[in-house]
């Protein structure tokens, strides 16, 4: 289990040795500093979980210190302790980012509890951080941002939606957002406190999903694991012919069989598939179950492709640069209107995906505070002839550095 870190910050080095050695006698780690300047120096080195920071220090007001923890952590908890306690030292306390105000001397038991409690709440904090920051990587942040009408549309079907237990069909190109969309249906519906059981069709051989759906012995399968959750098929176009009359049986009984099993089990999902291809000429052609084709779709979304949003790039891109400067250490990084004129002037074949990538290059290539068009480096080889027109600031197209990068990734692919 991981150890949590406590920085400690009192003058008084016998209240230090109480709570110090309490704290370690529960399992956490504790870093001391006696002054406001070894803090700092603290806080930086060791990242720690929560700050227990005394009031008076010999080198300032420990309230001044608050500021600066907070822009190392925004989420930390800060406890402050002090002999010289009111109400209104209280208020400055709380409004200055404490998460709470302790007098001396204190009680090591509520000490402990409210220590563990706020924790426990951070560490909480941190998961949902790291799951939001997962579908940006993704491509998308979440799947309303922005100011379109394409978005808003989308978002008041889909707000019509969640609560039900309909099948969902999400319609889109590759990178607009389909599994962030579907999702943000389960997280916000009737079965959120179930399973999100997400299948990637293309990347599964149908030997090996039928495997992994069906499964075998007490909670082996995914169909277990989906129960009163959300199963999700990406990329549904490309299931295995093989697995989709079962899928089927399954939908309309709602049971099914594990493999090498006689007995039929009871399950109760709903069903979310999503797919860049047109099912229903796959099912003219005979390329997709027809009766499948229409227990799917009885809901379908269509989600918009990013070039159909031009008014909604400055927002994505302003969160998307936002969170890769924070995922690469650097400071706030803002963009030039001329870079917003680029990034609205391109077709983005690979859609919100394809905005990440583009912007986590021009991060990686420039330290500036400032980003500007010739920063990026498009794709030019897929972008369609709206691409092909140059930006101002810009040494693409041609045989300049965009050049060589597509060459580069087509390299990298091959």
């Amino acid at each position: 289990m991981k150890r949590h870190r406590i920085l400690l910050v009192d003058d008084d080095v016998s209240i230090r040795l109480v709570i110090a050695a309490a704290l370690q006698l529960h399992g956490y780690l504790v870093t001391e500093a006696a002054t406001a300047a070894e803090a700092r120096e603290a806080a930086r080195a060791s990242r720690p979980d929560a700050i227990l920071l005394d009031y008076f220090l010999p080198d300032g007001d420990g309230l001044r210190l608050l500021p600066f923890f907070l822009e190392i952590d925004p989420q930390i908890p800060v406890i402050v302790m002090t002999g010289h306690a009111s109400i209104e030292l209280a208020v400055s306390a709380v409004k200055a980012g404490a998460e709470h105000f302790l007098t001396k001397p204190v009680d090591l038991e509520a000490l402990l509890i409210l220590l563990e409690r706020e924790i426990r709440h951070q560490d909480r904090r941190r998961r949902q951080a790291a799951s939001e920051r997962r579908d940006l990587k993704g491509g998308v942040p979440q799947p309303f941002l922005g100011v379109s009408n394409a978005v808003r549309t989308l978002e008041k079907s889909a707000r019509k939606l969640a609560e039900s237990d309909s099948p969902v069909l999400i319609l889109g190109e590759p990178g607009t957002g389909k599994k962030v969309l579907a999702r943000w249906l389960h997280e916000n519906g009737s079965r959120a406190n179930g399973a999100f059981v997400d299948i990637h069709c293309a990347g599964l051989s149908g030997d090996t999903l039928e495997s992994e759906l069906f499964g075998s012995g007490a909670g082996g399968s995914l169909l277990d694991l989906a129960n009163r959750g959300t199963l999700f098929f990406d990329e549904v176009a490309d299931l295995d012919a093989r697995i989709q009359p079962r899928l089927l049986r399954v939908l309309e009984t709602k049971r099914f069989r594990r493999l090498q099993e006689e007995q039929d089990l009871s399950v109760d999902t709903r069903l979310m598939a999503a797919t860049h291809h047109n099912l229903a000429a796959m099912v003219r052609d005979g390329r997709f179950h027809g009766e499948l084709y229409f227990r799917v779709q009885t809901v379908p979304l269509h989600v918009p492709a990013l070039r159909e949003r031009p008014q909604d790039i400055p927002v994505l891109a302003h969160s998307l640069v936002d969170l890769l400067a924070e995922d690469l250490g650097r400071g706030t990084v803002e963009l030039t209107p001329c870079a917003l004129q680029a990034l609205q002037g391109y077709r983005w074949p690979g859609n919100f995906r394809e905005l990440r990538n583009v912007l986590e290059g021009a991060l990686l290539r420039t330290h500036a505070s400032l980003l500007d068009a010739s920063a990026f480096r498009f794709d030019s080889g897929t972008g369609g002839p709206e691409s092909e027109r140059p930006f101002p600031g810009s040494t693409w197209p041609g045989a300049g550095p965009a050049a060589d990068f597509a060459r580069r990734r087509a390299i990298s692919q091959a």
